[in-house]
């Protein structure tokens, strides 16, 4: 994906609009909808069509013919990256859907409830989430299949959605951040030519303790949740899900598991339950389809849109601005050069809604700025990591929160706040840029 180096792009600040358009149509309404009272006042303007003003102004701002400017949009919107995205978004939904339909939330749920004690839900999901992330390397895989169970347990405790949904996304991004398979981590160790195990050993140091942190504040936050009664359950229901979380530590693709989870919840529906049909297992599977269609086409939408703003220089623009703050930083070469790299990836982050994306983006810049500022590669490449998950797991607009808020019917906005994970993690890298923490000999 290095095909924007082959012809020079030029920097512009202006190319940066449309991004600014969509955010204001979007966030503005959204902002202004909560000052009034409206409720979901997030969605009160849908987001797909928030994104068109901005792609006319994209196509617009295009420095070629109209019709070259549509070309390259589609370009973007057609990345297999996202057509991957797409497609997990539609499986995840037609999941969630048909395994709720025969039953199988409330029967995890409510197995969940008899062997968990209620001040350990919280805890309990952040770990799971983390420790499937962790396997399958996605954070959608993973959301995909938590946040339904996660929403269940809100409705069955007195525990928020917000508190439960965030648990699951939080621990969805550290499995994101850690995990050997992650898009993410490959992305960063090619980007600084480095091996997987030594931006491991850097990331372990940070990631770990916050993770511990995060795992505290969920313990406290619970200690007052009473003990809850559990209805019977049906253990057979359980097994969608246990086939999704085993298949997850396999090297299976995330869609082939997804697609075996819906079949199997389909299967345990048909000869479980006799109200459950063929044709009810096809709605099922369409209302699934259904739920996700403004998420996937939102994200087909801003992935054309990052490709013209690309193109036209405007992340190139970021970069070079970003560049020239850090030499201004009078904290020492490294120190300097460590925040100039997070900075970078922050930023691309902020306008192209997808980490993996940011980190393609501005790793050669970081691998410049590590040159030039002595930063240890290993370092930069788990900050590059590092700062994408945080990023990409607090902006409403992004793929991670957008799914998991579409399952639990919650705003994206309402939910930041309780993603503890990614704040604790932001906290602990910012003291690991100060304190040069964790220290390794100079390979």
């Amino acid at each position: 994906m290095t095909s924007h180096h082959s012809t020079k792009v030029h920097a512009r600040a202006i190319a940066l609009l449309p991004l600014i358009v969509f955010l204001s149509l979007f966030l503005g309404s959204g902002i202004y909808h909560s000052i009034i009272g409206t409720e979901f006042a997030f969605y009160q303007i849908k987001a797909p069509v928030a994104a068109i003003p901005a792609i006319i102004v994209a196509v617009l701002l295009y420095r070629d013919k109209l019709n070259i400017g549509i070309e390259e949009f589609l370009k973007g919107a057609s990345h297999p990256n996202l057509i991957l995205m797409f497609m997990v978004f539609m499986l995840a939904g037609a999941f969630a859907s048909t395994s709720s339909a025969i039953g199988s939330v409330d029967a995890t749920v409510q197995f969940g409830l008899s062997i968990i004690p209620p001040s350990f839900v919280l805890p309990m999901l952040f770990l799971i989430a983390a420790f499937i992330a962790t396997a399958m390397g996605t954070s959608m895989g993973t959301i995909a299949a938590c946040a339904p169970i996660a929403f269940g347990f809100s409705q069955a405790t007195d525990i928020a959605p917000v508190l439960a949904i965030g648990a699951v996304v939080g621990g969805a991004m550290f499995g994101d951040n850690l995990s050997m398979i992650s898009d993410t981590t490959i992305a960063a160790t090619n980007s600084q030519k480095v091996q997987l195990r030594d931006k491991f050993k850097v990331n372990v140091w940070i990631a770990v303790p916050a993770s511990i942190i995060t795992i505290f504040i969920y313990m406290m936050l619970t200690q007052s949740s009473h003990a809850i009664t559990y209805k019977d359950y049906d253990l057979w229901l359980i097994l969608p899900y246990v086939a999704v979380f085993t298949l997850a530590f396999t090297r299976l693709h995330v869609l082939a598991v997804l697609t075996i989870g819906v079949i199997l919840s389909g299967i345990i529906g048909l000869v479980d339950s006799s109200s459950f049909n063929v044709l009810k297992f096809n709605n099922a599977i369409y209302d699934g389809f259904v739920s996700m269609f403004e998420v996937a086409l939102l994200s087909m939408f801003l992935g054309g849109l990052s490709a013209i703003m690309q193109k036209e220089g405007g992340l190139e623009w970021l970069i070079q601005r970003i560049y020239k703050i850090t030499q201004l930083f009078k904290v020492g070469r490294q120190r300097a050069g460590e925040i100039g790299i997070s900075l970078l990836v922050i930023f691309s982050n902020l306008f192209v809604a997808n980490n993996t994306v940011a980190i393609i983006l501005s790793g050669d810049m970081a691998r410049e700025v590590a040159k030039e500022y002595g930063v240890d590669p290993k370092r930069a490449a788990a900050l590059l990591d590092i700062f994408s998950c945080v990023i990409q797991g607090l902006i409403p607009y992004g793929a991670q929160l957008l799914l998991a808020c579409s399952i639990a019917k919650i705003s994206p906005v309402e939910l930041i706040g309780s993603i503890y994970y990614c704040w604790v993690l932001a906290i602990f890298a910012v003291f690991a840029i100060i304190f040069h923490y964790p220290k390794f000999k100079q390979a």
